[in-house]
């Protein structure tokens, strides 16, 4: 069931840049706090979904430029959520839930923790600072950060699609593709991610096979009111 669900899935998702890893919640569930459990039974089916680099040409700007649409927030957050919406609507016979990455639960706290959730799902390794095991950092707060085996840090986790009608016993969970595995590059990853983040560097701590775009890394660096103009789009905007 679970593999069927992923074709069509893939079928919908993989054409416009988007990627889609099964997991259990229960395995998601069991590695985290209750406070930020998925509540669901451990069984439930569930998929994380990353952007890749291509979904930029694929899916952002064709979203843009057919919807003439009427920006009410970022535009990438709606048109995942227009693509996400869809791919609902070829499933009428299953209940599917959607968790954006940018959804937040009355406390402030993310409704999902979406590094957490691409590890378990084997999508990309989570490094954090424990898997370092000669620390520098003293009492410094360090964030972990998720690698990708093909696109480094190319790519973004953009949601969680979750059916709570189909439970799947017998998943098998697979390991996310340990990429950065001496100590050394691990340390210098999470060096650049914390400290160095602006210039991107960590994002190419393993050859990559694709990368943002000239065009894409000016989009997300230009300011939000000029991207539009960026994209020759301006015009279109309400």
């Amino acid at each position: 069931m679970a593999e069927r669900v992923a074709e069509r899935l893939r079928g919908a998702l993989g054409p416009v840049g988007f990627e889609v890893h099964a997991f259990k919640v229960g395995w998601y569930n069991a590695v985290l706090q209750p406070a930020f459990h998925l509540p669901y039974p451990d069984d439930t089916l569930a998929f994380v979904v990353l952007s890749t680099p291509s979904m930029f040409d694929k899916a952002l700007k064709p979203f843009l430029s057919k919807e003439r649409v009427k920006l009410v927030r970022d535009p990438v957050d709606q048109c995942i959520s227009h693509h996400l919406s869809h791919v609902k609507e070829q499933f009428p016979e299953q209940k599917v839930d959607v968790i954006f990455d940018y959804e937040m639960l009355p406390s402030r706290k993310p409704k999902f923790l979406a590094q957490t959730a691409a590890h378990v799902a084997g999508a990309a390794y989570y490094y954090q600072r424990k898997d370092v095991k000669l620390d520098p950092w003293g009492k410094k707060k360090i964030y972990g950060v998720c690698i990708h085996p093909k696109y480094g840090g190319w790519f973004a986790i953009r949601g969680l699609l979750l059916f709570p009608d189909i439970q799947v016993l017998f998943l098998q969970q697979p390991a996310p593709v340990d990429c950065v595995s001496s100590q050394e590059k691990r340390l210098e990853l999470l060096e650049q991610f914390n400290f160095h983040w602006q210039d991107g560097r960590y994002r190419d701590i393993i050859p990559v096979k694709e990368r943002y775009s000239e065009e894409q890394r000016a989009y997300f660096a230009t300011p939000p009111g000029d991207r539009l103009r960026l994209l020759g789009l301006a015009n279109q905007a309400q």
